[in-house]
């Protein structure tokens, strides 16, 4: 088995995963107009193109990290990956709302079972405080730089016009770099150490994806069919199956089956207040870039191109201050992330009330800037907080949790928040949508920063953790 002479240089390789992930969500906020044109969708239909892709990502997130745990994180990563970018070429092609969406929904499949692999390779090959410190700082250092990459070029593709339509472009775009991560994985990446005695919880997985759906689906499609019965009896199904699916989880633990989540995991109180935290910073994130993007374009007049740029800055700012953040972690705990939450409430108000039509494109660009020095202080900071405490043993289940929690939580911010801005924006008010849709931003961060006020005090702490040999 070849193994690679640096953890930095695996690090790098299985970067790409989330690198692909968050630049397929960057990338088509921004050219969600043109899509939304491309295919004849509805508002309903475009808020699935993402949402869908977050309902797929989120239902076998679990599964994607136990699966690295039973066949190995290098098997798993490198055929996630190669699904990953097979259907990205899929909804290059698609020609109908329900084509992409469906090729949408197996992309997120796919990027579940390539991205727990990342975060559970951080815990594996650094085993040491600062090191895993510095690594999460590159996690959140990649974040910055897919989400560059994603606003510039989904302004600019989705307005290139070649022999197709260049808002296919957006997915092409993961063909090259898809293939050059596979290629490294396969020379490069060391394998882990398999726990094959593992048995897949295959009515878990059809449990929890059957839940997800039946609340993702009618938030989307409900609301713009006017909340008709069939919705709310799918949105009170969800929860039933919610409650029954930790009914089943517990019942399996308790029998010695080999349940899709360990319950034991939620007996870390970092871990269980840092998933609440995610859940509301996600929802505020992601509906975020959702709505911004949307109003700059629909309510502001501004171009697909010139609204990709009005994201460089946001990115740039998240990156450095991961790098910061990083650094500032190891001793200062929960107050470095307590420091983006204010930073964001800020520039969220100040965005209410100075984001209107004739408003400066400098304006714009400064408040834009300190939302993404506010978030790089966060996103990477709770990453570390959530998983601080979780031993070894736990590593891939821990990361499936973890970015369940995150996928479902940016899908529900899509889906209500974005829902709020479709529901006021659908009687022509850009300038109000926004507004509204802002104000609910505003309150997720400030549930945010009381989960982590709640988090316990104290310092990073690393766990022995091992690669196989």
């Amino acid at each position: 088995m070849k193994k690679t002479t640096s953890p930095w240089i695996a690090l790098l390789i299985v970067l790409t995963a989330p690198l692909l992930s968050v630049i397929d969500v960057f990338i088509v906020n921004v050219a969600i107009p043109s899509v939304k044109k491309g295919v004849h969708a509805t508002d309903g239909q475009i808020q699935l193109v993402i949402a869908g892709y977050l309902l797929g990502y989120a239902s076998f997130l679990i599964t994607g990290g136990r699966a690295g745990d039973h066949f190995g994180r290098k098997k798993i990563f490198f055929w996630g990956m190669f699904s990953f970018t097979l259907f990205s070429c899929f909804c290059g092609l698609a020609q109908t709302p329900i084509e992409l969406n469906i090729t949408r929904f197996f992309q997120g499949i796919s990027a579940s079972f390539m991205v727990p692999q990342a975060i559970a390779f951080i815990q594996i090959l650094f085993t040491n405080t600062k090191e895993r410190a510095r690594a999460i700082g590159w996690f959140g250092i990649t974040l910055g730089i897919a989400s560059i990459i994603g606003q510039v070029l989904g302004g600019y593709l989705s307005q290139v016009h070649t022999l197709f339509d260049g808002w296919r472009l957006i997915f092409f775009i993961n063909l090259p770099i898809g293939l050059l991560a596979l290629w490294a994985a396969h020379h490069f990446l060391p394998e882990t150490e398999r726990h094959e005695n593992h048995v897949f919880d295959y009515s878990g997985i059809g449990i929890l994806t059957a839940a997800l759906f039946c609340l993702i689906y009618p938030l989307t499609q409900g609301r713009e069919a006017g909340w008709p019965l069939w919705s709310i009896v799918l949105i009170i199904l969800s929860f039933i199956l919610f409650a029954y699916f930790i009914y089943d989880q517990r019942i399996k633990r308790t029998k010695g089956a080999n349940p899709l989540i360990d319950v034991e995991l939620f007996h870390n109180k970092d871990f269980s207040i840092g998933l609440v935290a995610v859940l509301f910073q996600f929802m505020m994130h992601t509906s975020y870039l959702l709505t911004s993007a949307v109003f700059l374009q629909n309510g502001l007049g501004i171009s697909s191109v010139d609204s990709g740029l009005y994201f460089f800055l946001p990115g740039v700012m998240f990156t450095l201050s991961s790098i910061i953040a990083s650094k500032l972690l190891p001793n200062f705990g929960k107050l470095v992330p307590l420091a983006g939450v204010a930073a964001m409430i800020f520039s969220f108000a100040s965005q209410i009330v100075l984001f209107k039509a004739g408003v400066s494109g400098i304006t714009i660009f400064i408040l834009m800037g300190v939302y993404g020095l506010g978030n790089g202080l966060i996103l990477p900071s709770l990453l570390n907080l959530a998983l601080k405490g979780v031993p070894h043993k736990f590593a891939g289940a821990a990361a499936g949790v973890y970015s369940t929690f995150q996928q479902t939580a940016s899908a529900l911010g899509i889906c209500i928040i974005g829902g709020i801005f479709y529901n006021v924006a659908h009687y022509g008010n850009y300038t109000k949508a926004f507004e509204y849709s802002t104000a609910a931003d505003i309150g997720c961060l400030v549930l945010t920063a009381l989960m982590l006020i709640l988090l316990p005090k104290g310092k990073s702490d690393g766990q022995e953790l091992h690669v196989a040999e």
